[in-house]
């Protein structure tokens, strides 16, 4: 990538500010590879180059940058060059960045763009939050039924440069209503003097614009469009939405769902770049309610404490016991967030999801358990001794017993404990994700130790207890 091969050399024309031959350097260079030139420059570094950029490429690279960057940028430009940037952004995605900018800081950046722009940026805040209207953009290509081809072509030489892409253009009516969409392929193709009415099908797929964001991943999933059409209420064609966009908010979705189910909020900014006080806040609460709900364990064993003084050798298993439910749990938590957040299963899926979990916790428990009892009866045949006694005692057939039978009860409560829960939060509007793979296992924890020690008072009464 020209960024690796020529970083050295850029550093030392910024260095000896040969800014001219800089300019002749990277200004031939695609927006994304001057992008990746960002992160092997220092900020100061990165304002010299974003300078010596023609404005229209500035604004290019300017969107294919992080947010931590966009914000040194912004801050480090002068009033002139930011408005000259702002202005030259795709609504789209200038919109995406002011959603992740404080209030106070979009309002002064709305009075820097012109009144066009200004009205649009506007237009596209004033939708709901993570709507499709947010993500949508104004600039696209509306043709008419009555057009013939030739018509419409001379009509997209004129105006294409304004469209956020040329793939597909729509055709509406005189009311701006939604009709059709067109590959530009279908133009290309046909004779000039061929009439738009006659090449449509009526077979589009639209979003309406208070859609979810969700919604549009789902729809472009499904349909496999490069572009899809955006209308209001009454079905005018409002914007359209590229599969760039949706990617982008696919991949942001993706990676708050991977760091809630890791145990924490979601940082909903770069990890290199957040505040180390800002972290905290969002890792610290978890981690406090995850610490209070060990505090349970303590609570259980505790009131167990008189099987523990008659058998200490049950101690001995009780990190094996809770592991083996909490992971179990977290597997089948995971596996659940994941099938929902791509659509395989739904709510009304819990009773086949949980059928499934009970076959399958009870043959992973009588997996885990064989091989908990193996290794007693294999220690206790070849009468490995600790500290010069026989480590599972007289009873070691009752032991074994005891750590299979826990096994197999507590690997099934913590499959489906860790299966039923995604769908409890998803019945109260609750992000499953939230269920976390370290709040499984620490309900697991605390409920594996009354599974555990109530079998083994079962088991064991009588002879050890």
């Amino acid at each position: 990538m020209p960024g690796n091969l020529f970083g050295p050399e850029i550093r030392d024309m910024i260095a000896h500010r040969r800014l001219g031959d800089l300019h002749n350097l990277v200004a031939g260079w695609p927006p994304a590879d001057i992008a990746d030139l960002f992160d092997d420059l220092s900020e100061d570094d990165r304002v010299i180059v974003f300078r010596v950029l023609p404005h229209v490429l500035a604004a290019d690279v300017f969107e294919y940058l992080d947010l931590g960057s966009q914000q040194h940028l912004l801050r480090a430009m002068a009033h002139e060059e930011t408005a000259a940037v702002l202005n030259e952004m795709s609504p789209d995605d200038r919109t995406a960045l002011f959603e992740e900018l404080p209030g106070h800081v979009v309002t002064q950046l709305l009075h820097l763009l012109s009144p066009g722009e200004r009205a649009v940026a506007q237009t596209l805040l004033n939708y709901p939050e993570r709507s499709v209207g947010r993500l949508m953009t104004p600039d696209f290509i509306a043709l008419r039924d009555e057009w013939t081809i030739a018509e419409a072509l001379d009509f997209i030489r004129r105006t294409g440069h304004e469209s956020e892409t040329l793939d597909v253009v729509y055709v509406v009516d005189e009311k701006g209503r939604l009709q059709d969409d067109l590959r530009i392929r279908e133009l290309l193709i046909r004779p000039l003097d061929t009439g738009i009415a006659d090449i449509r099908d009526q077979a589009f797929v639209a979003l309406n614009v208070n859609d979810d964001r969700g919604a549009a991943i789902e729809v472009f999933k499904k349909y496999d469009h490069s572009a899809l059409p955006v209308v209001d209420g009454e079905g005018v064609l409002v914007g359209m939405v590229t599969v760039d966009d949706v990617i982008d908010v696919s991949e942001k979705e993706t990676t708050r769902k991977i760091q809630r189910i890791g145990g924490m909020e979601a940082l909903d900014e770069p990890y290199l770049t957040i505040p180390m006080a800002r972290m905290v806040r969002k890792r610290g609460p978890w981690l406090a309610i995850l610490f209070i709900g060990e505090m349970m364990t303590a609570v259980a064993m505790a009131y167990f404490q008189e099987e523990l003084q008659k058998v200490v050798l049950l101690a001995i298993f009780i990190p094996l016991i809770i592991s083996s439910g909490g992971n179990s749990g977290s597997q089948a938590s995971t596996l659940v967030i994941r099938a929902m957040a791509v659509g395989e299963v739904r709510l009304r899926d819990w009773w086949r999801v949980m059928r499934r979990e009970i076959t399958s916790g009870v043959l992973l428990g009588l997996l885990l358990g064989s091989l908990g009892v193996l290794r007693i009866v294999l220690w206790s045949l070849a009468a490995i001794e600790v500290r010069g006694r026989s480590m599972y005692g007289e009873h070691w057939v009752l032991v074994a017993v005891t750590i299979g039978c826990s096994l197999v009860g507590v690997v099934l409560w913590g499959t489906l404990a860790g299966s039923m829960l995604p769908f409890l939060l998803r019945s109260l509007g609750i992000d499953p994700a939230t269920s976390s793979a370290p709040f499984v296992a620490t309900l697991v924890d605390v409920t594996g130790l009354i599974i555990y020690f109530t079998i083994a008072g079962w088991i064991l009464s009588g002879t050890l207890l």
